[in-house]
């Protein structure tokens, strides 16, 4: 089938040895990630002619996201890129739907792991089919947390990371690091880990993760509490609402990102 093929061929660029040649063609902004998203917008495209989409894609040159009311697919082809370079098996392809600017349907797939995430509102969330949830923490102290470095290395930004890095880890259990935003978030839904906390990403990386954390009976919130915002490239997700409002409290400093 077509979804084999698929997987069979991202699996294949996986495991290739070669990665000097592969590095170079991932330089020029994914090559793989040119393909999965060619193939993905080639079928959901012929399937739903009205519909838009968003991906890292259509906002190249600097342009900013135009997200409307109308059906809006949310894509990102390959989240966790360095991952896939240095055959590290957390890399996923996210695939989001939102209508009205609200988030219904979100998939995740993992296909190193094997592992297939999904969500829609109201109807759950499952990984392979089965029913998950979160871990329902609601102890700070006693929460394993998943952060990341990012990619900017502006001399700022890093400062005030490796200051909220500093204080999560003096106020938590744990830390951990996946090296991709839905990754963390997916893992936080099926209780392997109890928050998330993010500056730097866009819209295309946590926008179908985060239907599959609501669902899973997740909060998610902008990190200085409140609602989420999708194009504020920031987001703190948890296992409850009282986690996600301690830990939000707990960050001492919150970093302001150029909006998408």
């Amino acid at each position: 089938s077509s979804g084999t093929g698929f997987k069979t061929e991202i699996y294949n660029t996986y495991t290739r040895k070669d990665k000097c040649a592969f590095v170079k063609f991932r330089a020029d902004r994914s090559h793989s990630g040119h393909l999965a998203m060619a193939a993905i917008l080639i079928l959901l495209g012929t399937m739903y002619l009205t519909h838009k989409f968003i991906g890292e894609e259509s906002v190249a040159g600097g342009h900013k996201t135009e997200w409307t009311d109308d059906p809006t697919w949310i894509i990102d082809p390959i989240d966790g890129t360095t991952n896939f370079v240095h055959q590290i098996p957390h890399t996923c392809v996210c695939i989001g739907l939102s209508i009205k600017k609200q988030m219904v349907v979100g998939v995740v797939y993992a296909p190193i792991l094997n592992e297939m995430y999904t969500g829609a509102k109201g109807q759950g969330a499952f990984c392979n089919g089965e029913r998950i949830s979160t871990s329902q923490q609601n102890d700070l102290k006693q929460a394993i947390i998943y952060l990341e470095g990012g990619s900017s290395r502006e001399q700022d930004v890093l400062r005030r990371k490796f200051n909220i890095y500093h204080k999560v880890v003096e106020t938590t259990r744990g830390t951990r690091t996946l090296g991709s935003a839905a990754m963390n978030m997916v893992n936080v839904a099926k209780g392997s880990g109890d928050a998330y906390v993010e500056y730097g990403l866009h819209i295309w990386d946590f926008a179908a993760s985060g239907v599959i954390l609501l669902e899973a009976g997740g909060a998610m919130i902008d990190p200085a509490g409140g609602p989420v915002d999708f194009l504020s490239r920031r987001v703190l997700c948890a296992s409850s609402q009282s986690l996600a409002d301690q830990l939000s409290t707990t960050i001492p400093e919150h970093i302001e990102m150029e909006r998408d």
